[in-house]
């Protein structure tokens, strides 16, 4: 049977949508709404079941979240609102739809999107923030935070390489930060490939060393709601109790 996937990508800046079979072809056009400020849980809920009234008949639904998740459960959202920390948001989503629902870190989603799976795959996401997901041989290390951990100048990841140091320095230096935090990321992962997905992996601009080359791939950011698919062939621990 060939369920439709309602497959939602929640931003710090904006929610995408779509409605895929499960050969990833599209049944509906992609909306895209800005994410509402404060972006606390109810503004987010609302503005997610109007949206989701607009985008016709579906069957379960696949979510990528800016937050740690656990059994549909967000663990913080920090480009988001405090109040995520514990927020239920699979069992609220499901008491308001009545529709099956799995929910997983945003990056964590375009990963699964991206990855050919085979070997060590690290994915990396460029937007309001800096996200990242962790595979080997197709198995996800869910909940990877590498975007709070420190990068340089006792800055994080995040903090030298999210929207607003790509505001506060320009493309080129960003660019460059990027090239650094690429080959430490080599250094510490010893990746076969990494993926640069994200909003803001249109701006990458810059020439890998030779060892790097054949490693490192720009991914589209449309993978953040193709990967939703994903979530439903996944066995793993982590999306066993989401409903």
């Amino acid at each position: 049977m060939n369920l439709l996937t309602l497959a939602i990508d929640v931003g710090g800046s904006s929610i995408k949508a779509i409605i895929l079979h499960g050969d990833s072809k599209s049944v509906s056009a992609r909306s895209l709404i800005n994410t509402p400020h404060p972006a606390t849980p109810d503004a987010i809920v609302a503005t997610l079941i109007d949206l989701i009234a607009t985008m016709g008949s579906y069957d379960r639904l696949a979510i990528g979240f800016p937050s740690v998740v656990e059994a549909g459960t967000t663990r913080g959202a920090i480009n988001l609102h405090p109040n995520w920390d514990g927020f239920p948001l699979a069992q609220v989503l499901h008491n308001k739809l009545g529709k099956p629902i799995k929910i997983a870190n945003d990056a964590d989603v375009q990963g699964c999107g991206a990855i050919a799976g085979h070997g060590v795959e690290l994915v990396v996401t460029l937007g309001t923030g800096f996200g990242s997901s962790l595979f080997l041989n197709g198995k996800l290390l869910p909940n990877l935070e590498l975007g709070q951990h420190i990068f340089g100048d006792r800055e994080t990841y995040e903090d030298r390489l999210g929207q607003a140091a790509l505001d506060r320095v320009g493309v080129k230096l960003w660019n460059a930060r990027l090239l650094e935090a690429i080959a430490i990321l080599y250094k510490l992962f010893n990746y076969d490939h990494l993926y640069i997905g994200g909003g803001n992996a249109r701006l990458v601009t810059l020439d890998l060393p030779p060892n790097l080359t054949d490693k490192v791939a720009i991914v589209s950011n449309d993978l953040g709601l193709i990967g939703g698919l994903a979530l439903w062939r996944c066995e793993q621990e982590f999306l066993k109790d989401i409903i």
